[in-house]
């Protein structure tokens, strides 16, 4: 399955609780003013990677570098859950998740992307809400402590 990507952090201090990987997807219809990732906006743009290829990848560097977990930012994964999916089932069963995304909660909590998360940080980016050294962009996103379910 293929899925497109705007970048990786190797290694996040503040995408989620402790040292993660980053992985950035492409693609978002919101276009927030003040959006941190506006290159990522593009539906078209990034790197196309195939999801086998990505999770050998990202197995690679959790071998050398012991981290916290992934995070999956954007863009906004929710666009590409199906390949997020399939990502993930190729990633240790174990492995910490948090989910960045624009979308409401209560709106997408049924989808198997948002199960598999263990925190959700949901809701668009409002850049006259913007805070500063949280987990949110902004005061409206709540962080969803949830594990799995």
């Amino acid at each position: 399955m293929k899925i497109r990507i705007a970048g990786i952090n190797k290694l996040s201090m503040v995408n989620g609780d402790g040292a993660r990987l980053v992985i950035f997807l492409q693609g978002c219809a919101r276009r927030c003013n003040g959006c941190q990732n506006p290159d990522a906006w593009d539906f078209e743009g990034g790197e196309e990677w195939d999801t086998a290829s990505l999770a050998e990848y990202v197995k690679d560097i959790l071998r050398k570098h012991p981290l916290d977990g992934i995070t999956l930012s954007g863009g906004d994964p929710v666009y590409q859950k199906h390949a997020c999916m399939d990502l993930l089932d190729r990633l240790p069963e174990d492995l910490n998740v948090w989910l960045y995304t624009g979308f409401q909660y209560e709106d997408i909590a049924d989808s198997p992307l948002v199960r598999r998360a263990d925190v959700v940080v949901d809701g668009p980016f409002i850049e006259d809400l913007k805070c500063e050294g949280q987990m949110c962009g902004s005061s409206n996103q709540r962080i969803i402590r949830k594990g799995r379910t």
